[in-house]
């Protein structure tokens, strides 16, 4: 097992129509209004960004995003990360009776150097950090979608 790779699963239902959805999800510009632990992005140009993240753990993740995906048709958001953690995330949305079910997959490896160095024992920390980030994400845009 390689304790440096990450894959994430988690799926959101939200009270609010799969397009409305898809809509919030591609403006990630606008994620640190609804989302805490978001505390940065910064466009670069149309399909590159920078991000900064930070959730219960006092350590920042900054990342470069790449847009690989954008189908508004089929409500799928892919993106390339690069810097701390290198790898991939996807957001699909799809229709869940009156609302919409969101599932986000990332599939990573960590290359920050001490989060590498605490790898072994720090990886259920790690893991419990990223569910809480994930849960006040979907609290966030739940909250969000009924405000607009």
């Amino acid at each position: 097992m390689d304790w440096c790779r990450y894959r994430f699963r988690s799926v959101w239902r939200i009270a609010a129509p799969p397009d409305a959805v898809y809509a919030v999800l591609e403006r990630a510009e606008e994620y640190p209004r609804w989302w805490p632990q978001v505390r940065r992005v910064v466009p670069v140009d149309d399909t590159t960004g920078t991000a900064r993240f930070r959730s219960l753990l006092p350590y920042d993740i900054a990342v470069t995003v790449r847009a690989l995906r954008g189908d508004p048709a089929a409500r799928v958001l892919e993106v390339g990360l690069e810097g701390d953690l290198e790898g991939w995330a996807r957001w699909t949305v799809v229709p869940d009776g009156a609302g919409a079910r969101v599932v986000y997959e990332q599939e990573v490896e960590v290359r920050a150097r001490l989060l590498r160095l605490l790898a072994v024992p720090g990886r259920p920390v790690f893991r419990a950090n990223h569910a809480l980030m994930m849960r006040a994400g979907r609290r966030g845009l739940a909250t969000h979608l009924r405000s607009v």
